[in-house]
């Protein structure tokens, strides 16, 4: 969101009552990359006043929780270490990739796992699809849960450098508590699971 737009006040209503939509005048694209885009709109808020608001659009990715479930008290999960420029750290992930346009999202999981990891799997569930920051990023996330999987050899796009880390886990829990996990789809993702599983709802 631009700096123009998050200046204004607010609007709030009641629990129950949906606050009216801002209309849109105008937008145009204002950056086109490779994986996403920037559009720029003006609007009309409720109140009659116009602001600019960019946005970036980004066509959906993937994120794939594959576990082997050999040992159901305590299941591994095929996990991901690479260094990420814009938090300038190397941060534990689960396996996850952009959809590309019009690609069916199980498709493309299937796509991303053996791609970055070499595994396949035997069955798929969606587990939950999120933003996860929708107040100007519009990619979406959908999490889908990999079971019966079997290793194989990885297909890695020319910059990815990916090191992959079989855990357990009990290991991965503790390590979000202790705040040693900062990628928010993994934190949805091996927390989602873990409560799933302690419904018996999987």
């Amino acid at each position: 969101m631009s700096s123009k737009a998050s200046t204004k006040k607010k609007t709030t209503t009641k629990a129950g009552k949906l606050p009216p939509k801002a209309t849109v005048l105008s937008s145009k694209t204002v950056f086109e990359g490779p994986l996403f885009s920037v559009v720029r709109s003006k609007l009309r808020e409720p109140s009659g006043r116009t602001g600019i608001r960019d946005v970036v659009r980004h066509s959906g990715s993937v994120v794939i929780l594959a576990v082997d479930e050999t040992d159901a008290k305590d299941p591994i999960v095929i996990m991901e270490r690479q260094y990420r420029m814009t938090a300038k750290q190397y941060l534990w992930e689960l396996p996850a990739g952009r959809r590309e346009p019009g690609e069916e999202v199980l498709a493309a999981a299937k796509r991303e796992l053996i791609e970055e990891t070499g595994y396949r799997a035997k069955s798929w569930k969606k587990l939950v699809r999120f933003y996860a920051s929708p107040g100007f990023v519009g990619e979406w996330m959908e999490i889908w849960l990999a079971r019966g999987i079997k290793a194989g050899e990885a297909e890695p796009e020319y910059d990815e450098h990916i090191q992959i880390v079989p855990m357990r886990l009990s290991v991965m829990l503790k390590r979000i508590r202790e705040g040693k996990i900062m990628d928010g789809k993994t934190i949805i993702g091996l927390s989602v699971y873990d409560a799933q599983r302690r419904r018996s709802t999987l």
